[in-house]
């Protein structure tokens, strides 16, 4: 598959330096597209045509009721291509389809809700000590950088897309450099569903290069970024010399709490997909058990049978329960953290380590 271009304001173009980058299919490790490289001139084509968009386009100046409208009809166009996006994705990023349809099926159900909301946003009015009226109104903020990670690249990317359309901004969209693919579909799919020009544009690229690039310039009206606290607290310190709007939703990990009285078996099976699902890379994961005594060995043992029942394999095989790590380093990283925890007093309880 090679992807010659990629969206810069509601148009299919290549890069302006007319580089490209191979993505890797994880469940070969072979190159399964070749796709456009977006770089600093592309940044700033596409921010000057979203902020021409907001500033002078008929995006934000449409009733919410035809916002909303767009976003349903994209919805509805994500459910009828599911399994085309849904293998799109599994190849891209690892997943076993099963899980992937589950994910493209809630990407349009994001976009069916936010196609609701557009016109349910309301403003407020605040009773005053003195006479007269007080009013607070909800606008646009303008151009919005939203930035996206690779564990879950179009559950995530709809969770910042659909909203900040759905209030009449513009968007301009970095995609995890291993995972671009299922992100530039949507794109296609929201301007076939009637996006205006400017309106979208979705640039991958390095972090350093573009995700630099989106933080520090000064059309960017608001910041959305998903991914490591590292990266994180580098773009806060960025978006601060241009007081610019930023949410970050940083790594973290957390802990599934079992006490004596519990349904083992319905604990189980949630704790092993809790962990294991999406190979634990998840923010949200819930790497960690904290078992009440009474239990702990009936726990564990449970545990470490079901764990090796589950079936690993390829994505597209649809008995595959946990499909490959995203990459090679994240494949060495994870082994280096259970060889850590066993120099440390930790017990292998299921699986070998294979290093290379």
């Amino acid at each position: 598959m090679k992807i010659e271009h990629f969206v810069l304001g509601g148009e299919r173009v290549p890069a302006a330096d007319g580089k490209s980058f191979a993505v890797i299919e994880p469940g070969s490790g072979k190159p399964f597209a070749e796709v456009a490289e977006a770089g600093p001139e592309d940044v700033e084509r596409a921010m000057q045509a979203a902020y021409r968009a907001f500033e002078q386009g008929r995006w934000p100046r449409l009733s919410a009721t035809d916002r909303g409208r767009i976003l349903l009809q994209a919805a509805t166009l994500v459910r009828e291509r599911l399994e085309d996006i849904a293998t799109i994705e599994a190849r891209n990023a690892g997943k076993p389809m099963r899980d992937a349809r589950g994910e493209v099926a809630l990407v349009a159900a994001v976009l069916e809700y936010w196609g609701g909301a557009a016109n349910k946003i309301f403003g407020e009015s605040i009773p005053v000590q003195d006479s007269g009226l007080e009013i607070t109104l909800r606008e646009p903020v303008g151009v919005c950088a939203l930035i996206t990670p690779w564990n879950f690249p179009l559950v995530i990317a709809s969770w910042k897309i659909a909203p900040a359309l759905a209030c009449g901004n513009t968007v301009v969209v970095k995609p995890a450099q291993l995972t671009p693919l299922s992100v530039l579909t949507l794109a296609d799919i929201l301007m076939e569903a009637g996006l205006p020009p400017g309106v979208i544009s979705v640039l991958p690229g390095s972090g350093p290069v573009v995700g630099n690039a989106l933080v520090t310039h000064p059309l960017v009206s608001k910041v959305s970024f998903t991914g490591s606290t590292e990266v994180g607290s580098q773009i806060m310190r960025l978006c601060a010399d241009n007081i610019t709007r930023v949410s970050l939703e940083l790594g973290g990990k957390a802990a599934n709490v079992v006490f004596s009285d519990a349904e083992l078996e319905r604990c189980v099976e949630a704790s092993v997909f809790a962990v294991f699902g999406n190979c634990g890379q998840d923010c949200c994961a819930r790497s960690r058990l904290l078992v009440q005594r009474p239990i702990y060995e009936e726990f564990v043992e449970r545990l470490t049978r079901r764990t090796a029942t589950l079936q690993v394999g390829q994505p597209l095989d649809e008995k595959t329960e946990i499909g490959p790590l995203i990459s090679a380093g994240q494949r060495q990283r994870s082994l280096d953290y259970i060889a850590l925890g066993q120099e440390e007093g930790a017990q292998l309880l299921s699986g070998e380590l294979f290093r290379q």
